[in-house]
């Protein structure tokens, strides 16, 4: 089953969409996909679509949602910030744990690109995430989106206060917001469990990102950490490498929710 919602967040609205499995009466733990720069719940060759049909299919129920400005949601990508995309994570969050299906003691986070950052950086304060999977997550948000903007758009928004980018007005407010920003640092304070990959053909964020994650992931005192190069596999993983990113991450969250379901019993 699939629903539409939407979420407040400050003084705009956020599209989500749930996917909760055909049994009845379960609680179901629940799996939230955070999109990247400038995308949308629907993904790259709907990659997320296609993601939460599958993980629903083994028994997760699945929310993914739009950004503030992407998609269907009201609102300026971007507008105050990163802070405001950690705040409309944690909203979306707050929405989730009110459904009666979710089972709160299984909440697991998929981040792609700087979706990828945003999760770790939420994951790393907020103790209701158990789990968390990054594909191809940014490491070092500020030189990333930088590059991936290119350097005339980014003196732009510093001159004019802001820039067109793929028919996004970034202001430069958004820029700055991600100049100090560490995620790899705030990585040790997350205490549990992760599942990294990324593909080997990735041309916008370098595969070395996720090996930068999981040295600062294994030097914590709690929390495992497994990592997987996706053979094939671009940036969006709409190549052939796609079958094996969602096998492998089914596979892995099957896992973990095994595991809490043993501990709790």
């Amino acid at each position: 089953m699939e629903r539409t919602f939407q979420i407040p967040s400050g003084d705009i609205s956020l599209t989500a969409t749930l996917h909760e499995p055909s049994q009845s009466g379960e609680k179901f733990p629940l799996v939230i996909i955070c999109h990247g720069f400038i995308g949308s719940r629907i993904g790259v060759d709907r990659l997320f679509v296609k993601a939460a049909r599958e993980l629903t299919a083994n028994g997760f129920a699945v929310l993914r949602f739009d950004y503030g400005g992407c998609g269907e949601s009201s609102g300026d990508y971007g507008a105050g910030g990163l802070d405001v995309l950690l705040s409309q994570t944690r909203d979306v969050l707050d929405f989730a744990f009110q459904l009666d299906s979710i089972d709160p003691e299984r909440v697991s986070l998929i981040g792609h690109s700087l979706g990828g950052a945003v999760s770790m950086l939420t994951a790393s304060t907020d103790k209701r995430i158990h789990s968390l999977v990054l594909w191809a997550a940014v490491a070092r948000p500020y030189d990333d989106i930088v590059r991936i903007v290119g350097e005339r758009g980014y003196q732009e928004a510093l001159l004019t206060g802001r820039t067109d980018h793929h028919g996004y007005l970034l202001q430069d407010c958004f820029f700055q917001s991600l100049n100090g920003v560490l995620p790899l640092r705030q990585a040790k304070q997350f205490e549990g469990d992760a599942l990294l990959l990324h593909g080997n053909r990735d041309d916008v964020i370098s595969v070395d990102a996720m090996f930068h994650y999981e040295r600062e992931l294994r030097l914590r005192r709690r929390g495992r950490c497994e990592t997987e190069v996706v053979i094939g596999a671009d940036h969006t993983f709409s190549t052939a490498g796609y079958q094996r990113l969602i096998d492998s991450t089914v596979k892995w969250l099957r896992e973990q929710t095994e595991q809490t379901t043993l501990a709790v019993s």
